[in-house]
C-alpha cells in the first residue's frame, strides 16, 4: 500500500465512517462519536484500498498466514477484500466468517469456509473497528474452538479505548491500521 492509497483510505474513512454523536457502543460505553467501518469496506474504492491495507498488515506476523476472518458482519467485507487482494498478489489467503450464533440447519457450523481453512491452519482475526477487544476475543475463542490457530487481529480503526491494553495483557499481537486520534485529527 503507498502512502497516497493510505491517505485515500483515510479519507474515504472519515467522509463515510467517522460521525460525531452520540451513540451506545458494543461493549455498552456510551461515547460522543462513532466509526461506522461498514461504510468504509462496503465502498467501492474503500474496499480495494482496505484489503490492501490488511494484506499488508498480515507482514506482521510471523511464517505464513492461511486465513483472515472474523465475527460475522464487521469482518466479512474486509476477510473477502484481502482474500482478493492477496490473489491478485500472487500469494492467495482464504477468507471465512464466524457466525454469530451456529447455523440453524445442514451441518450446524459456526464457520463459513472450514474446507478453505482446515483445523490447524494460522489465521489472524479482522474486524473492522476495536473499542475493547471483547469481540475480537469472541472471535478468537471461537477460532480456536475450530482448531485454527490464531497469529493475532487487525483492525480498521482502534478507538484507543482499552482494546489495546486487553490484547497485550493476553499476550495476542494486535495491530491497528488507523487509531482514533489520526481518524479524528
Amino acid at each position: 500500500m503507498t502512502e497516497n492509497e493510505r491517505s485515500e483510505l483515510m479519507e474515504i474513512i472519515r467522509e463515510l465512517s467517522y460521525e460525531q454523536r452520540e451513540v451506545t457502543l458494543a461493549s455498552g460505553r456510551k461515547s460522543n462519536f462513532y466509526f461506522d467501518g461498514k461504510q468504509t469496506t462496503l465502498h467501492p474504492r474503500g474496499s480495494v484500498l482496505v484489503g490492501k491495507a490488511f494484506y499488508a498488515a498480515l507482514e506482521n506476523f510471523d511464517g505464513i498466514v492461511d486465513g483472515v476472518g472474523g465475527l460475522t458482519m464487521g469482518a466479512d467485507p474486509i476477510a473477502t477484500a484481502t482474500s482478493l487482494i492477496s490473489s491478485i498478489e500472487g500469494t492467495p489467503i482464504p477468507a471465512f466468517i464466524i457466525r454469530k450464533e451456529p447455523k440453524g440447519h445442514g451441518t450446524g457450523q459456526w464457520l463459513e469456509g472450514r474446507k478453505n481453512v482446515p483445523p490447524g491452519s494460522k489465521v489472524v482475526i479482522v474486524e473492522d473497528v476495536v473499542t475493547t477487544g471483547g469481540s475480537s476475543m469472541k472471535a478468537i475463542e471461537r477460532a480456536q474452538a475450530e482448531g485454527l490457530d490464531v497469529l493475532g487481529v487487525v483492525t480498521l480503526v482502534d478507538r484507543e479505548e482499552g482494546g489495546r491494553e486487553f490484547f497485550d495483557e493476553n499476550n495476542v499481537p494486535f495491530y491497528a491500521i488507523f487509531t482514533k486520534t489520526q481518524v479524528a485529527g
